[in-house]
């Protein structure tokens, strides 16, 4: 597969995994145009982060769900910070640990632990559909929460189970930094400097459309997504596209909704024509 986007100028919008999404493509020979929809900071009182991991560790809870792997990684590193980092792996080790969707996965291998149980659909209703298959009665879960998403939904499903839930938020978004490198993306998009846009979560597709309203460029941006390839991680991305009536061009294989076969789809559609920009210089 390496070489096969050989001079293909991809447009991503990946906040949490910016950096394996952007390594990816580049050892395809793509040029990356890197767009982040967020910036990340820790959570801005990390209190009741610290108060949360405390109590997770003296009094373990039973379950553990785990919305986005940046999350666990964050707690890690304030578990880390306060000098707890062992014992908060431990007492996670003791949970049962639902993860939705790979992302999260990912993160508990990385301190050396496995999901219990995976959503099929990786969302919150994908998550709350998970959870009722759970005897939860009884029981105490903790809950890592994502910002600029309401889950009072989702907790009022966990709660409704029986179980008591403790959530935690640890880290947050500041978007009016990204809003200049995503009016420019937009631009490289209407002006076909654009191979194909990359989206990996729904998110993404609403922060694009909310950044060009509030700046005065929305039909700029339908512009650019009708004349540009629109590729899809999968059928959660997809359906918000068709939700605000835009359109998905490139979609993985087989059900697998993962960076490498959007990047295996991405190089099988692109390759039917040549790069709009012979010459074009990488853009980090």
């Amino acid at each position: 597969m390496a070489g096969r986007l050989e001079g293909y100028r991809i447009l991503i919008l990946e906040t949490r995994e910016e950096a394996q999404f952007s390594r990816l493509l580049q050892e395809q020979g793509a040029h990356v145009l890197q767009c982040p929809m967020f910036t990340i900071h820790d959570a801005p009182d990390p209190a009741p982060v610290e108060a949360w991991i405390r109590l997770f560790i003296e009094k373990p809870f039973d379950d553990l769900v785990l919305m986005t792997g940046e999350g666990l990684r964050r707690m890690m590193k304030v578990a880390q910070r306060i000098g707890v980092d062992q014992d908060f792996i431990a007492a996670i080790a003791r949970a049962k640990r639902f993860a939705r969707g790979p992302k999260p996965v990912r993160a508990l291998r990385e301190i050396g632990l496995e999901a219990d149980v995976q959503t099929e659909t990786p969302t919150s209703e994908g998550v709350a559909a998970m959870l009722a298959q759970e005897n939860l009665k009884g029981h105490r879960v903790g809950l890592q929460l994502y910002p600029d998403k309401d889950h009072g939904k989702l907790i009022a499903a966990i709660t409704a189970l029986g179980a008591t839930v403790e959530p935690v938020l640890p880290y947050i978004y500041d978007g009016q930094a990204a809003d200049t490198n995503i009016v420019a993306a937009i631009d490289e998009m209407a002006q076909r400097r654009v191979d194909a846009i990359a989206l990996t979560s729904s998110g993404q597709v609403r922060r694009l459309i909310d950044v060009a309203r509030t700046h005065n460029c929305e039909d700029q941006l339908r512009a650019g997504l009708k004349q540009t390839p629109v590729a899809s991680v999968g059928p959660v991305v997809s359906d918000e596209l068709k939700a605000n009536g835009l359109h998905t061009d490139i979609y993985p294989a087989n059900d697998s909704f993962f960076m490498k076969p959007l990047i295996s789809a991405m190089a099988l559609a692109l390759n039917k024509t040549p790069p709009r920009l012979q010459n074009a210089a990488p853009s980090h």
